[in-house]
């Protein structure tokens, strides 16, 4: 039987040991313990052809002639860049995943709510709303941050970081290509516990997050690495007064202890939870460091940890039969997911609707441009060859 090889042997790269196999019929790949830049891996490195995951539904079928072990090399992971408000970690996770030749993956915000498929922002139709189910973003938060819509505001702002994860598991299996996520629903939790402890959020609401919480996180995979870019609170201040963007400015939330109080729950909450499961590194960002710095860090890193290591504990799965069914759940499985978040609420005031308020939401909002049909049934927006889609 022949033999494909890329590289075999023991290579050290820039202090990290990279181990590698032979396997029968298949381009040869380093074991998935390390990561490496793209400036490292060989010139002629070549991924398999992407599975088309967003526009195809990956089901039984599918699964049965696009295996998912194949795609996974060492730098199929999910790396995390987490940090307080306005220390730099946007530009440090698109630099990051430039130089691993990953997917970056912006922050999450209320536009990936309130602009529909089709650009038009459903904002515009406020107007026309009662006031408890009017859109309510950050700037509205950061405006009034005790008022009766920030509950909704938090819990959406739950649910897009959550479904924003899934996709990027999703990418990861369908096309073995890692990702670097600025923040994720892992540090969730973070604002909630904030928000809460100074009367932002109820003690219902709160109970309400993690019952939701609990019912899905468990299905995903955990990420890999966990990089926290550290700045006293502060400083913080002094560069979000830097940024100058309005809302933050003049924040009646963003005080000097609210700050305070959101470092001390990534230090001493979700840091200390991550860390049971995923790779970690610290950085004092008071200055803005070095990313080359930092890849080289990154490489260094084993993540072939033992069978009774409870770190990756997520990814030690040698099955494909396996891997294809956590790929259906987060591909066209993914709005099962989100169904799951659909905890009642009959207990919670700031998250009841009365049926009266929302008809009219369902109304208002159905006669938004690309709202009266699902995504590609609509022709008052443009959509063709309407009676021959089928829906997935």
């Amino acid at each position: 039987m022949a033999l494909s090889v890329v590289r075999a042997g023991v290579a050290s790269l820039r202090g990290a040991t990279v181990r590698t196999f032979l396997a029968p019929n298949v381009v040869l790949r380093p074991l998935v313990a390390g990561i490496v830049s793209k400036a490292l891996r060989p010139k002629d490195y070549k991924r398999p052809a992407p599975f088309p995951y967003k526009n195809t539904p990956y089901g039984f079928w599918q699964s049965l002639i696009d295996g998912t072990m194949h795609r996974l090399d060492e730098n199929s992971k999910v790396i995390v860049v987490d940090g307080p408000l306005a220390v730099g970690k946007t530009k440090f996770a698109k630099e990051v995943a430039e130089e691993l030749d990953m997917m970056y993956v912006p922050e999450a915000n209320m536009d990936m709510v309130y602009i529909n498929k089709y650009g038009f922002d459903m904002r515009k139709l406020d107007p026309k709303l009662p006031e408890t189910c009017r859109s309510f973003d950050e700037k509205d938060f950061h405006r009034d941050p005790t008022h009766r819509n920030v509950a909704a505001f938090q819990l959406l702002m739950f649910r897009t970081r959550m479904m924003q994860y899934v996709d990027a598991l999703a990418h990861v299996l369908s096309t073995g290509q890692g990702v670097v996520l600025d923040r994720s629903v892992y540090s969730d939790f973070v604002f909630v516990e904030t928000m809460a402890h100074f009367g932002y959020l109820s003690k219902g609401v709160r109970d309400y997050y993690y019952e939701s919480r609990q019912l899905c996180m468990p299905e995903l995979l955990r990420p890999h690495l966990v990089i926290y870019l550290d700045s006293p609170a502060d400083l913080v201040a002094q560069r979000i007064k830097a940024r100058g963007r309005p809302h933050e400015v003049s924040s009646k939330a963003l005080t000097p202890q609210f700050l305070t109080y959101m470092e001390m729950v990534y230090k001493q909450q979700f840091l200390k939870q991550i860390s049971t499961h995923a790779e970690m590194l610290i950085y004092d960002w008071s200055e803005e460091g070095d990313t080359e710095v930092v890849v080289e860090d990154i490489e260094r890193i084993n993540f072939d940890a033992g069978k009774h290591d409870p770190k990756m504990d997520d990814w030690k799965i040698d099955n494909d039969d396996v891997w294809g069914e956590k790929r259906m759940l987060f591909t066209k499985g993914r709005e099962w997911i989100s169904n799951w978040m659909e905890v009642p609420s009959v207990t919670v005031p700031e998250l009841l609707i009365d049926a009266e308020d929302n008809k009219v939401l369902q109304d208002v909002w159905s006669s938004a441009p690309g709202n009266k049909y699902m995504p590609g049934f609509n022709a008052d927006v443009g959509d063709q060859f309407i009676t021959t889609k089928i829906r997935a």
